[in-house]
């Protein structure tokens, strides 16, 4: 039987918070909209009290950030996007172009062709995340887009040289210093001063992936990442330190972000409820990881591995930290998660910042029905046919024809009949008769 030792905000409480987040970014997207870089401006010295000549940097702006770095700090950037483009890389190698011959003299085939221009958001707030730079424009560029825009806000007035620098080494065409909704709608919509993007890819808070929920249609997405989530799925061949630390290495990215431990063992669960307030005693993020500890965290007690695979999916969490006696039993058995962490030698931090998988992944329960961002985001997969003899087009055509009768769509079945007369020996009337 489940047990919760500690739960979190309720559903209703969730679904208040996110009427009001929708409710602010229909107004910000319509300012845009409506008045472009004077938005904009507007925008982003209210939220960032930033309000630039310009909003994209220049080259020698790019180049004094990248200056600024020590050159172990630009070693470390380098061989983060080396794994990642790596692993992109692998990627896009199991995408093939196919073109068969389905019946004699008719040819299907499909094409992989990356999107036109693709917007890379990196958040700021509370820590300006270098890694998001590597996810988005790395894995682009690895895909072939012609034209990677990146954005990210200034934190405390200033850009941040780091992340220039990243957007930069890994492949970026233009770089933004705005954040927040201002930048996802400045890239999707456009303004007099910026081009608008085919796609918008990258994490953010709760107003970024509402931002990009009410954009998509008009432009691609990745998907709606929003706050960050962790669930940590372990037995009693671990510790409770182990635990609580994973918890609490995710909730400080904000104050709005759950950590959930999934057990088997009632004595690690309490033994990571007393890690957890312990840590928080010491660790210098503690006031944003307390908060979301408080309002988000949960720790749920089950018998079996079973019942906590139903759980786990139940849950469908971002991130998922396995450490139990086989942790490849998750791996063969789970189906809703963004991205598995299996063992205790791994962690989240691994794939959030360097070892080569992308850290854009799905929230909010959208793990059911999605993975997270890869080199196949911004590949279009498109078919097309060839009918090659008179003979195939007159056989697929009279299917064609008697199938578009059975639906009464007589234009639909045209098409098929002058090409069955044409190209065929049977006379067929005109106005849709069958063959």
């Amino acid at each position: 039987m489940i047990r919760f030792l500690k739960t979190g905000r309720t559903a209703e409480q969730s679904a208040q918070d996110a009427a009001k987040v929708r409710e602010t970014v229909v107004g910000i997207l319509g300012d845009i909209e409506q008045r472009g870089d004077e938005a904009l401006r507007a925008l982003s010295g209210k939220f960032d009290n930033w309000q630039p000549e310009s909003f994209r940097l220049s080259d020698a702006e790019v180049d004094a950030c990248v200056r600024s770095l020590t050159p172990g700090q630009l070693d470390d950037i380098k061989f983060a996007q080396h794994q990642i483009r790596n692993f992109a890389q692998a990627q896009k190698d199991s995408l093939h172009d196919i073109e068969v011959e389905t019946m004699p003299g008719v040819v299907l085939g499909h094409r992989n062709m990356p999107v036109e221009s693709v917007a890379c958001y990196v958040p700021g707030g509370k820590f300006p995340l270098i890694a998001s730079a590597h996810m988005g424009v790395v894995t682009a560029k690895v895909a072939g887009v012609s034209r990677i825009v990146a954005s990210s806000p200034p934190v405390g007035g200033m850009v941040v040289p780091a992340v220039v620098a990243a957007m930069h080494l890994g492949g970026a065409d233009e770089i933004y210093t705005l954040g927040g909704v201002q930048a996802i709608g400045a890239m999707a919509l456009g303004s007099q001063s910026i081009r608008p993007v085919t796609m918008v890819v990258g994490p953010g808070n709760a107003f970024v992936a509402e931002a990009k929920r009410q954009l998509f249609g008009r432009v691609g997405i990745d998907l709606i990442a929003g706050p960050s989530e962790t669930l940590v799925i372990a037995d009693d061949t671990v510790d409770g330190e182990m635990c609580a630390t994973d918890l609490l290495g995710q909730a400080e990215h904000g104050f709005n972000t759950p950590a959930i431990l999934l057990t088997n063992s009632e004595k690690l669960a309490h033994d990571t409820l007393a890690e957890v307030e312990r840590l928080l005693k010491i660790l210098p993020t503690a006031h944003t990881a307390g908060t979301s500890w408080r309002d988000y965290g949960e720790v749920i007690v089950c018998e079996s591995y079973e019942e906590m695979l139903r759980e786990a999916d139940r849950i469908a969490s971002e991130h998922v930290q396995v450490m139990t006696k086989d942790p490849d039993y998750f791996l063969k058995n789970m189906r809703n998660y963004g991205a598995l962490f299996l063992g205790p030698r791994t962690n989240v931090a691994y794939g959030d910042k360097v070892i080569g998988t992308n850290h854009t992944l799905p929230t909010g329960k959208a793990a059911r029905y999605t993975g997270g961002l890869w080199v196949g985001k911004f590949i279009k997969t498109c078919t097309y046919q060839k009918v090659l003899t008179n003979e195939a087009s007159t056989l697929i055509g009279r299917y064609c024809s008697r199938l578009c009768a059975m639906e009464g769509m007589v234009a639909h079945g045209e098409q098929a009949n002058v090409r069955v007369r044409r190209y065929g020996q049977q006379e067929v009337p005109y106005a849709g008769a069958a063959v």
